[in-house]
């Protein structure tokens, strides 16, 4: 490429596409840049007048037909009929008549929601097993009764109870002991019959316990679930470290 020669200096230098710029400005102006659009917002106002909010949505609904009352579908618990509504009733009133059916018919009583429930299980038993025994899902195959026992008398009798039910092949069974609201400190068969569970050889017979309903006596009594074979201390080192079944007083 040859080199150019500069019309003001004279000089040779490379080309400058843009040296005469300036001039070109000044003799052409160039139309002015078009006023920015203003864009309105349309944001609805935190503040609406009731009466125009009446007004728009009858406007909007001038042209609906409503469905005649006898081709209406209606749906039992979701909606009240204004003809079908009844009398208002009192808070208070209601909350009254709940207590008198909880007192004397025991309705609304949940064993589990009171501090007298108990439950447990064992290594790798999920916890919907414990909830589906306190709920009555699981049959009770046979049952023991410890009231009117005195300590040394009710293990023995447990364990009898609970060596003739593994060999019998029971696997639930239920424990009456009582909730012991006579006792000045605590509960003494059902602290020693939760001891039984969770403690000693009987515990890796144990599956899982919970309170039972209140139609079996509530807190009084605890369902078991047994197993058919006792769990192995190899079983236990194989998954977990050992420890006792959890306990959820």
């Amino acid at each position: 490429m040859k080199p150019l020669k500069s019309k003001q200096s004279g000089n040779t230098c490379l080309s400058r596409p843009f040296e005469h710029l300036q001039d070109l400005l000044d003799r052409e102006q160039l139309p002015d840049s078009p006023r920015p659009v203003q864009i309105h917002s349309r944001k609805r106002p935190l503040k609406t007048d009731p009466e125009c909010e009446r007004r728009l949505f009858e406007d909007a609904m001038a042209d609906v037909t409503p469905i005649p009352k006898e081709n209406r579908a209606y749906h039992p618990g979701k909606c009240i009929l204004p003809a079908q509504a009844g009398p208002e009733v009192d808070p208070e009133a209601e909350i009254v008549a709940r207590l008198e059916k909880l007192v004397q018919y025991g309705h609304g009583f949940v064993v589990s929601d009171t501090p007298e429930y108990m439950e447990g299980r064992g290594d790798h038993i999920s916890p919907d097993v414990t909830r589906r025994l306190h709920r009555g899902d699981i049959s009770i195959q046979a049952h023991i009764d410890l009231h009117g026992l005195k300590v040394y008398e009710a293990r023995e009798v447990f364990e009898e109870f609970l060596e003739e039910s593994i060999a019998s092949g029971r696997q639930a069974v239920a424990v009456i002991h009582g909730r012991g609201l006579s006792s000045p400190v605590k509960p003494v068969l059902k602290t020693k019959v939760c001891r039984w569970l969770t403690r000693g050889p009987w515990r890796k017979y144990v599956v899982a316990f919970a309170s039972a309903r209140s139609c079996d006596g509530g807190a009084g009594a605890t369902y078991v679930l047994l197993r058919r074979r006792p769990i192995t201390k190899r079983y236990r080192r194989r998954r977990t470290p050992r420890h006792t079944p959890e306990i959820i007083p």
